[in-house]
């Protein structure tokens, strides 16, 4: 049983995109794959969701067990190790083995492992992101790019993005004029300054806020933050209404290009054969 699993949001867009994923990637493997998400999706109204009411993992994995179910994959729909993977995950898998105690569960590598060799093939999702959005513009022009995720209080999540931004770079050579990684957000406190800088404040600086600056989005789904209406679209508003030679573009989600999908056809491969996983929850008492 293959679950891919997002943290969660309370957007039906992030539940509607993960069912398409989980769909798409069902049919390039071959394998029944469900869409579950951690947190927040059961509470969207099945209305909102084409009439299919969502239930989060931990009582979908249980349903499962009671039918019968010994072996579980979670596939996350992550870019990093996030403690929702590390922490949360775990807790609610082992709740689940409390009472099915004859269940496995493997959680695969999120979408970038930073210990396994080096691949761009997130960096050339964004590539083509932000290569649409540069034929959008007059020719010539040579805009700036900033790479924008969420903000994470895991360092780890971070070192993802400043990786993700350098190999962007690498790949978009001269055609910008520079590739900076920046946050949404971050938690109060010095001990979260590695998640600076933050792209309210980025767009203010001298080299960004004037001319085109192109906000490549290292989000996976639509919801509260990414999407139309999120929180980075009002950024740029918010940014281009104080800085009057500002024109930002953002480009479309990296969890809505096709090529997102052969990573995580191979994360599934790597768990199922055991040649690479992030966590192995084992059988209680083997």
């Amino acid at each position: 049983m293959v679950f891919l699993v997002d943290n969660g949001s309370v957007r039906p867009g992030a539940t509607l995109n993960l069912r398409r994923v989980a769909a798409a990637l069902s049919e390039r493997t071959g394998m029944p794959v469900e869409a579950r998400s951690l947190l927040h999706s059961n509470k969207v109204p099945a209305e909102k969701l084409d009439g299919m009411p969502a239930s989060t993992l931990g009582p979908a994995a249980t349903w499962r067990a009671e039918e019968g179910v010994k072996d579980m994959v979670i596939l996350p729909f992550f870019f990093g190790p996030s403690r929702a993977l590390s922490g949360y995950l775990p807790e609610r898998l082992g709740e689940m083995q409390e009472v099915h105690p004859e269940v496995r569960v493997r959680v695969a590598s999120p979408l970038v492992d930073l210990q396994a060799p080096t691949d761009l093939r997130l960096a050339r999702i964004l590539r083509d992101g932000v290569e649409e959005q540069i034929q959008q513009l007059p020719t010539g022009s040579k805009p700036a790019v900033v790479l924008a995720d969420h903000g994470s209080p895991i360092p780890e999540v971070t070192a993802v993005r400043n990786v993700v931004a350098g190999q962007l770079a690498t790949l978009l050579e001269d055609r910008v004029r520079s590739v900076t990684p920046a946050s949404m957000e971050r938690r109060e406190g010095d001990e979260y300054r590695f998640n600076e800088p933050l792209l309210e404040n980025l767009l203010d600086e001298p080299g960004f806020n004037d001319g085109p600056v192109i906000v490549s989005m290292l989000f996976l789904s639509p919801g509260k933050h990414a999407g139309e209406d999120g929180d980075v679209a009002t950024i740029c508003a918010d940014a281009e209404a104080r800085n009057s030679g500002l024109a930002t573009r953002i480009t479309r989600l990296a969890g809505e290009h096709d090529g997102i999908l052969e990573i995580l056809a191979d994360r599934l491969e790597e768990a199922i054969s055991g040649e690479h996983y992030l966590l192995d929850l084992p059988p209680r008492g083997a």
